[in-house]
């Protein structure tokens, strides 16, 4: 029965009729008691004669209307007028979005504006624990300002079973001749809801991905003949790439579609909140970022009679849409609304401390899986590997991996790890402890790392280059392409297992820089800058991201790993996280979403280390104590990676700052007399050793010029030599003299297939000790000088960082296991060194991880970098679900 103008009923005043149809009329109306224009569908009579149907539309218009979302065609109120009942909505004025795909594909920006309004429509329903179930653009209104609206929620759900027809739904949606395309809904079901299942929202990710097919290519994304055609192509058959019609389409943007329209659900996109994350990290064509569609204001009374009223089919349409799904979808809305809607995913952020009985903890390696992570642990005086479940409260060391103090690192299954010890890479099956080695390889002090594919390549970083080897063993070779200049560390494969990436950088000083590179030599080229290496993993919703420190803190940078390009701008994942002196970043990902990492020295409230005006932490390292042990000499380095020397008068507590430049200054020694400095830097291109007043004054002096890093170790007592380390690409760390006689040259002292360094002089200067890895490990030895063919190696289980008392007669250094260790020295005619004693053990003295100590000329006081809590030192923390912090 048509309603006359002018009518009221309750506190509504119908202006003009807009349409009708099989499933009612509807009208224009003004609500009088908010002043406001909505449009008021009314019912046909024999629906309010149906208790059961009339019970459950206002079931489901409750559930319809606590949808209060800019991206949802909002239901106000409903009632009953005269035995009618009726539903009361507000106005549009726009078009359906089929009317814009009629005329083809939309541009790129336009599509991902429109998926984005769709998704966060979407979300919100989803957290209400309502699906649409049939998501089309019949069904998706867009507003003369932009705005897109889902209207029909819950109208397959709640609707009555019926038989999908061509003829179907015919008022919510058009006619369309073209083959394939008059199956209106059909086209946009879910595979699972081709075959009758049970549904949950995956479904409406599945339909949002056919919409985003076609706003991007014009065409539909399954098409047929007959119905039967169109169903068996959603169940069985994947769309044309999309770059086939729209070469702007970027494959990060394909991903996305192909993702939603995964057959499985579970291959899918989590939810609605995830697909719109992805949605907000693309790129334009022009390059410009597309942010996140926000909530905009409802229209409310400042529709104009000459837009949607003077359109009664599009205003009719608006109604009748939504209000055709409130009656169809009743069945199930008790049923569904019980069950708890889906959850967003949170970040979660928890510590793990080590075993009690381990007193160091270092070299952090999380599985691809996330769900162990392995690590380097001092216990008992010994180092071996550990591996900890993250969910569980215990760790357990691995047999037979004594002695192993490098970074370990995961095959892909996340089954085996692979180690370093004793000069062997080798790897261990954590099912049944069996071990292998792969092959034998010597590892310089300069670090080591290395990565596994899934095609059975390891990649091996042992200073300068990396090597290659397959995870069955053999001989390993260098990887060609590679900048000898250079040194390549830290790699890391890409999922292709062809591409990897690694930090180039010719000293730890110096502005590194991360890499692409490839196994055959190809490709060889930069990606950007950091402080630190670089890994790769891709997150829970199929992104890929490169992670990498810089400034202390980790950042993750969208990376398209098909493309092999960098997309969009970085995140912060963490902050506050350490990175080695040699730039290894201190922390380890997995495709699961987890991180894990050491904080930074900046957390520690280290003794010596300081705090600029900015508030930016920095640490201490090479401390050195001049000859009258009055006043040390120190690196004070920023978490940025840049150092400076200073200097400290240890009894009066001041420090003086010896160097301004830019660049990184490190290394820093006495002269003789104490008067002089001399350390190394790279000052505009000019690297080498310089010098300057311990004072402060005059002005920086350039001693010697390099193309390579050389580390100043010692100048002994006469005065007439300088002893360094010299890093050579071919040669690893050799030990080289600068003669300090006018118009002499530098001349190797020791130059081996070995890393040697931090040589010193005895205070005769007939002996110098120093490091070496010759043995597969660290140890300290003792030649003559000048060479003379005597060597005798002083420590025992392995050795780092000598320094001779100021008689001679005894030699200190820092054993494997952590402990400083005292040898009597008996140099008369000959070298003979005693037996190696433990002075006291570190964990009581708690250095700073990689820092170096220094020795009064009585032997009687050590100065180490110190950290005040032992456990920021025992402990990493973890992050799971990072991207959810990057949502917030």
């Amino acid at each position: 029965m048509p309603i006359a103008p002018n009518t009221s009923f309750d506190h509504y005043e119908i202006i003009a009729p807009l349409g009708k149809g099989g499933m009612g009329e509807v009208y224009r109306a003004r609500d009088t008691r908010l002043n406001r224009e909505v449009a008021i569908k009314v019912l046909p009579a024999e629906f309010a004669q149906d208790a059961d149907r009339l019970s459950r539309f206002e079931q489901e218009a409750r559930a319809t209307s606590a949808l209060n979302h800019p991206n949802i065609l909002t239901v106000y109120d409903f009632g009953s007028y005269e035995g009618n009942p009726y539903l009361v909505m507000e106005l549009l004025e726009g078009e359906e979005l089929r009317a814009q795909l009629d005329e083809g594909a939309l541009p790129v920006r336009k599509a991902i504006e429109y998926a984005q309004q769709m998704t966060a429509g979407l979300a919100a329903a989803h957290e209400k624990g309502i699906v649409h179930r049939d998501l089309k653009p019949e069904n998706l209104f867009i507003t003369k300002d932009g705005r897109l609206k889902i209207l029909d929620f819950g109208l397959a759900k709640l609707r009555p079973p019926r038989t999908v027809s061509a003829g179907s739904d015919v008022a919510t949606q058009k006619q369309l001749t073209n083959p394939g395309t008059v199956m209106g809904t059909v086209a946009y079901m879910s595979p699972e809801q081709v075959r009758g299942q049970d549904l949950d929202y995956r479904s409406d990710i599945f339909s949002f991905g056919i919409i985003l097919y076609e706003m991007l290519s014009g065409q539909r994304a399954f098409t047929g003949e007959l119905m039967a055609d169109v169903m068996s192509a959603i169940m069985r058959d994947d769309p044309p790439e999309l770059s086939e019609t729209n070469a702007k389409i970027s494959p990060s943007l394909d991903k996305i579609v192909r993702r939603c329209l995964e057959k499985k659900p579970e291959m899918r996109f989590h939810s609605a909140h995830d697909l719109g994350f992805a949605l907000s990290t693309l790129t334009t064509p022009s390059g410009s970022r597309l942010e996140t569609a926000t909530a905009l204001p409802a229209v409310t009374a400042s529709l104009l009679t000459k837009g949607m009223f003077g359109n009664a089919r599009l205003a009719w349409i608006a109604a009748a849409v939504l209000l055709l799904g409130l009656l169809a979808a009743l069945p199930f809305a008790v049923a569904h609304l019980r069950h708890a809607p889906p959850t967003a995913a949170i970040a979660g952020h928890f510590t793990i401390v080590a075993p009690e009985q381990v007193s160091s903890l270092n070299q952090l390696a999380i599985s691809p899986d996330g769900r162990n992570v392995a690590f380097i642990g001092g216990s008992a005086g010994k180092t071996l590997l550990w591996v900890r479940p993250i969910d569980s409260l215990t760790a357990r060391p691995l047999p037979g991996t004594e002695g192993s103090n490098l970074l370990p690192f995961w095959s892909p299954d996340s089954r085996a790890i692979a180690f370093y010890i004793g000069g062997k890479l080798k790897k261990i099956d954590l099912a049944d402890g069996t071990q292998q080695t792969l092959c034998d390889i010597q590892i310089s002090t300069r670090g080591f790392s290395g990565t596994w594919n899934r095609a059975g390549d390891i990649l091996i970083f042992s200073s300068p280059t990396i090597y290659r080897v397959a995870a069955t063993g053999g001989t390993p070779t260098p990887v060609p392409g590679l900048d000898p200049k250079v040194e390549c560390r830290w790699p890391w494969f890409l999922p292709d297992g062809q591409h990897f990436l690694y930090l180039a950088s010719s000293t730890q000083q110096e502005n590194a820089e991360v890499f692409l590179a490839s196994l055959d030599g190809k490709v060889n080229r930069r990606l950007l800058a950091s402080d630190s290496s670089a890994s790769y993993a891709a997150s829970a919703t199929g992104e890929g991201w490169l992670f990498f420190v810089r400034g202390g803190t980790l950042l993750a940078h969208p990376f398209d790993a098909r493309r092999l390009a960098l997309t969009g701008e970085p995140v912060r994942v963490a902050a506050s996280v350490q990175t080695s002196p040699n730039r290894r970043g201190l922390f380890s990902v997995s495709d699961s979403g987890t991180v894990v990492y050491q904080p930074s020295r900046g957390d520690e409230s280290a003794q010596l280390a300081w705090v600029d005006r900015a508030g930016t932490p920095g640490y201490i390292e090479s401390p050195k104590l001049s000859p009258d042990g009055k006043q040390v000499v120190v690196s004070r380095r920023e978490l940025s990676g840049n150092a400076d020397i200073y200097v400290i008068d240890l009894a009066r507590n001041v420090s003086t700052r010896l160097t301004f430049d830019p660049d990184a200054d490190d290394y820093p020694i006495w002269s003789p007399d104490g008067s002089r400095i001399v350390w190394y830097s790279r000052r505009e291109g000019n690297r080498g050793l310089y010098q300057k007043l311990a004072s402060g004054t005059g002005q920086d002096e350039l001693l010697l010029k390099s193309d390579a890093l050389v580390a100043p170790s010692h100048w002994p007592a006469d005065g007439k030599f300088i002893a360094y380390t010299r890093v050579d690409p071919q040669t690893k760390a050799d030990l080289w003299v600068l003669p300090l006689d006018a118009g002499s040259q530098p001349v190797p002292f020791l130059q081996t297939p070995f890393a040697e360094w931090r040589a010193r002089f005895s205070p005769d200067g007939r002996w110098i000790a120093y490091q070496s890895d010759e043995s597969g490990m660290h140890e300290i030895y003792v030649q003559t000088f000048p060479a003379s063919g005597g060597k005798w190696q002083v420590s025992t289980q392995g050795g780092s960082q000598s320094y001779w008392r100021g008689d001679g007669k005894e030699l200190y250094y820092i054993s494997g296991d952590g402990k400083l260790m005292a040898v009597a020295v008996n140099s008369g005619s000959t070298f003979a060194p005693g037996l190696p004693q433990v002075l006291f053990d570190l964990k009581a003295v708690r250095p700073v991880p990689g820092s170096s100590y220094t020795v009064t000329n009585d032997g009687q006081r050590f100065l180490f970098v110190r950290q005040a809590e032992e456990t920021n030192r025992l402990q990493y923390n973890v992050v799971v679900n990072w991207m959810a912090e990057v949502k917030k």
